[in-house]
């Protein structure tokens, strides 16, 4: 089965990550791109999770998951090696509306993280559905080859004229051309 792409604001959702080894710190690299409004909770914590926690002044606790942790969350990301804990954080998820990641559990899984590339406000997502994360991981490096340098400052453009344009027709034909001028470029 495909999973259905979307692109979630995070900015107002409560995460929780449970585990501070190396999987969840690529993780909560991850996740920091796109919010600080994480907690995280594991009994020990890789040196390199401790100074992103202490650079971006992350909530955490030193101790095992509990039942009730994420009531209040959006989102839960399950980065342990212990099966038995994802499956019973994925089952406790769906009481409280909760969207859950057991990292490489899809069966413990709402949602799955993509490879992807992000420069400035573009972010590209690629999946395989889980057939082949080694396939989306080197088809966004090739992908990432092709972004032009300044897409930023275009993209930058773009707002600020979209924003400015009155809504329509015209406005949609405008920035269009503008688009299609732009990659004739390239």
């Amino acid at each position: 089965m495909s999973y259905f792409p979307a692109f979630i604001n995070l900015q107002k959702k409560k995460v929780l990550l449970v585990g501070g080894g190396n999987i969840a710190y690529k993780k909560l690299e991850k996740l920091l791109n796109f919010t600080q409004n994480i907690a995280i909770i594991s009994l020990d914590f890789s040196p390199e999770i401790l100074l992103l926690i202490q650079k971006h002044k992350l909530h955490f606790s030193k101790r095992q998951y509990k039942v009730g942790d994420i009531k209040d969350m959006s989102i839960v990301v399950v980065a342990v090696d212990d099966i038995t804990l994802q499956k019973e954080i994925y089952e406790e998820s769906s009481a409280y509306k909760c969207l859950c990641n057991s990292v490489d559990s899809v069966e413990y899984c709402d949602f799955i993280f993509p490879s992807y590339i992000k420069k400035d406000e573009l972010t590209i997502a690629i999946s395989t559905s889980g057939a082949s994360p080694s396939f989306a991981k080197y088809f966004r490096i090739y992908l990432e080859s092709m972004i032009p340098d300044g897409i930023g400052e275009f993209l930058a453009e773009l707002k600020e004229v979209r924003n400015s344009l009155p809504k329509g027709k015209e406005r949609m034909k405008f920035l269009d051309t503008k688009v299609k001028l732009f990659l004739e470029k390239l």
